[in-house]
């Protein structure tokens, strides 16, 4: 049953994820630690990095607004600081990638879109829960940031010298393309102004939002394969054949969640055929029918059969927003109880100190050269998760059990 999924995320949230991350907290030079090995070592002396810092501090500004606990806020302050401190360029703005561990020095002071936009959605959200008014000007800079320096008339772009010159896009390119441009950022560029005009309600920002739905629409969105495509050239012509079954979840509800937030009809019409068919296609190929699990991404039609932590995470939001958009979808309601049960068995790490794997193979082992802690490996996918199902299920008064259903 989904209400005896929300109770198990509520205690995984706050009895294990959230406890977890308080104790990376570092009293001496700010910030928190940045990184943790598979083996639980501990590494002080880790660089510490902008997406990590600005995802705990999204995780601890959305766990005090729905738990409301005021030491989840504290937390959040403590994150939020060493963002808009040691982490932002006070010459040129922006946040840098990495910082040295003391906060003294950038260890890479590479200004890159999607960090930006992190660090923004980060920062809204902190906004939101403080009422820092200084937050929100910061949050406007980013934005300044990505405006004037990150966008053209093909979306946004990617990797910037600290002094916003053009730089190599390593840190989103991968399998075996150089991307000029990514889904992945615009989709995150999306998030963050979603999140900045429900905290702001600034008429520029929603402008934004409607012309990042048109780039969707338009350029990412593929109708022949219903998929987003991934890697795009500078026009933004696709490079690559990649369906990337995790974002194209999240995509599903982070656009339907955009659109609510802008309160829009018309996009509300003509973006709903392309997240149905977004989550109906990650259902029918995206989906592990043995394990009830996600995989990660297929690439020329050959399917990458890892599991990651993140996926399973969206995936379980994705098919909950479907499912309570249409309840004759059973189908996705019996996806996310049956995800839940896959990340309980092999994703949340049972070892003592630990919090969630990374990734398992095909066998289901854990991949161990995956730290626990790292640039990406953050408390934003899976506490946002326990959110999400908190705040859509724990209110509703409707009780239902589900058979056990067939993906195929």
């Amino acid at each position: 049953m989904i209400e005896d999924v929300v109770k198990e995320v509520r205690e995984e949230l706050t009895g294990h994820i959230l406890p977890f991350w308080e104790k990376l907290i570092d009293e001496k030079n700010g910030g928190f630690y940045g990184r943790m090995e598979y083996d639980g070592t501990l590494k002080p002396g880790a660089v510490k990095g902008g997406i990590l810092t600005a995802r705990i501090l999204w995780a601890f500004s959305n766990a005090y607004k729905v738990l409301k606990d005021e030491q989840y806020l504290k937390y959040a302050k403590h994150a939020y600081e060493f963002l808009a401190g040691p982490l932002w360029d006070d010459q040129y703005g922006g946040v840098y990638w990495t910082v040295n561990a003391d906060g003294e020095e950038p260890a890479e002071d590479l200004k890159h879109g999607y960090c930006q936009a992190m660090s923004l959605y980060a920062i809204s959200s902190y906004y939101d829960a403080s009422g820092d008014e200084k937050a929100l000007m910061r949050a406007m800079e980013i934005y300044d940031i990505l405006e004037n320096e990150m966008h053209d008339e093909f979306g946004y772009k990617e990797s910037f010298t600290r002094d916003f010159r053009w730089a190599e896009n390593e840190k989103l390119s991968e399998n075996g393309v150089e991307a000029a441009k990514t889904m992945n950022t615009n989709l995150h560029v999306f998030e963050a102004y979603s999140e900045l005009y429900r905290v702001s309600g600034y008429p520029q920002v929603a402008d934004k939002i409607c012309e990042l739905l048109e780039l969707f629409a338009n350029k990412i969105y593929n109708p022949d394969k219903q998929r987003l495509d991934v890697f795009f050239d500078d026009n933004f012509n696709p490079i690559i054949d990649l369906h990337s079954y995790g974002h194209d979840i999240e995509a599903s509800w982070l656009i339907d969640r955009g659109v609510e937030i802008l309160e829009s009809s018309l996009y509300e019409s003509k973006m709903a055929p392309i997240v149905d068919a977004l989550v109906s296609n990650v259902y029918s190929n995206g989906m592990d029918p043995v394990h009830s699990s996600v995989y990660m991404e297929a690439e020329n039609g050959n399917i990458k059969k890892i599991r990651n932590w993140w996926t399973q995470c969206e995936a379980i939001v994705g098919f909950l927003n479907a499912y309570k958009k249409d309840e004759s979808q059973v189908q996705y309601a019996q996806a996310v109880i049956d995800i839940w049960e896959f990340v309980k068995t092999y994703l949340i790490d049972k070892r003592a100190g630990g919090e969630w794997l990374q990734e398992v193979d095909v066998l289901n082992n854990p991949v161990d050269i995956l730290p626990i802690v790292g640039v990406w490996k953050c408390p934003y996918h899976n506490t946002r998760m326990c959110l999400e199902l908190i705040k859509r299920c724990e209110k509703s008064s409707t009780s239902f059990e589900l058979p056990k259903l067939d993906f195929f």
